[in-house]
């Protein structure tokens, strides 16, 4: 892998992994000054500096984080990760043949930044597609409790980056604590990036992007969790799901655009995962939070979940 792909967070100069610390060379720093970073025991890598926090702790909490790894596993959102996984392969497989004359196919697709990727749910999914997808995948979150839980997951199916021998055909990851308005990336670095129910930062992505670099975005859709929000709100504003497009545009050029529902029906365990891994944990008054829990004792809940997922591509002069 390039010794240039990461760069120092707080001199940005190049930035060498190493299985111990991460050390920049200092040759951007005024001073020469050399940065080190060391690799946590779990196998991610904390690259966001004190001076880029806005709270103590920032991110999701481990309350959000352990709700909603166990609400993803039971399978309830496995479409949505399905989808962006075919995705992912019909951009970057050489083999696979795509009717758009705004994509040029990878050769050797390398890099892949899945920005906002939480404890990895999705994250995982990319990397089983293979290295014939997928050479190096970016795994980064603001949240240290989330990429704690991704580094394990990922050091226990043998997939971080320092696991990786001359035998390994398998994707294999780098989970950085990270600022998305801060990527510690080379410009031009990564082939793509995955932003799903994250923050869009246009200029931030392209900066990163490689010439016809690809960006997909999933977001809730119109009528995402219905049944629910109205049993928690008295008043419910719908999703405006494309709002950001247009901010995006000086930037991307819009590819493609998919949707997918879901109807799930759930017990209170799951209900509560959902809820808590959610803004409704905070958004919604806690009597009604809890009146709902109590009707669900009887009977489980149904709710249809909605995805929308946009396909970007790279302005080619951006």
């Amino acid at each position: 892998m390039p010794v240039s792909l990461f760069i120092c967070p707080l001199c940005q100069s190049p930035l060498q992994p190493a299985t111990d610390t991460w050390r920049c060379d200092g040759s951007l720093h005024p001073k020469q000054t050399s940065h080190p970073f060391d690799v946590a025991r779990q196998g991610y890598v904390n690259l966001l500096p004190v001076q880029q926090k806005k709270s103590k702790a920032p991110g999701d909490s481990q309350a959000s984080i352990s709700a909603r790894k166990r609400f993803l596993n039971n399978g309830h959102y496995a479409p949505l990760q399905h989808l962006i996984s075919q995705k992912m392969v019909a951009l970057l497989s050489p083999s696979e043949q795509v009717a758009e004359p705004i994509i040029k196919k990878n050769i050797k697709p390398v890099n892949w930044l899945d920005i906002g990727c939480g404890e990895g749910y999705y994250t995982q999914a990319m990397a089983q597609l293979g290295s014939e997808v997928i050479d190096t995948l970016i795994a980064a979150d603001i949240s240290k409790p989330a990429l704690v839980e991704l580094a394990k997951v990922s050091k226990a199916s043998e997939r971080l980056w320092y696991q990786k021998d001359a035998t390994t055909k398998t994707t294999m990851i780098y989970p950085l604590v990270t600022s998305a308005a801060n990527l510690p990336l080379r410009a031009h670095s990564v082939t793509g990036i995955s932003s799903i129910f994250s923050p869009i930062l246009p200029k931030a992505f392209a900066d990163v992007l490689a010439a016809d670099g690809y960006l997909i975005i999933a977001k809730p859709d119109v009528g995402h969790l219905a049944t629910l929000r109205d049993a928690l709100f008295d008043s419910v504003r719908e999703h405006d799901s494309d709002k950001f497009l247009q901010e995006l545009s000086p930037y991307f050029t819009l590819i493609d655009t998919h949707r997918v529902n879901t109807n799930m029906t759930l017990a209170a365990d799951d209900l509560a995962d959902l809820m808590t891994m959610t803004p409704y944990a905070y958004r919604a008054r806690s009597e009604k939070r809890q009146a709902l829990l109590a009707a669900v004792d009887n009977e489980a809940f149904t709710t249809e979940a909605k995805f929308v997922v946009y396909v970007l591509q790279k302005t080619a002069d951006k």
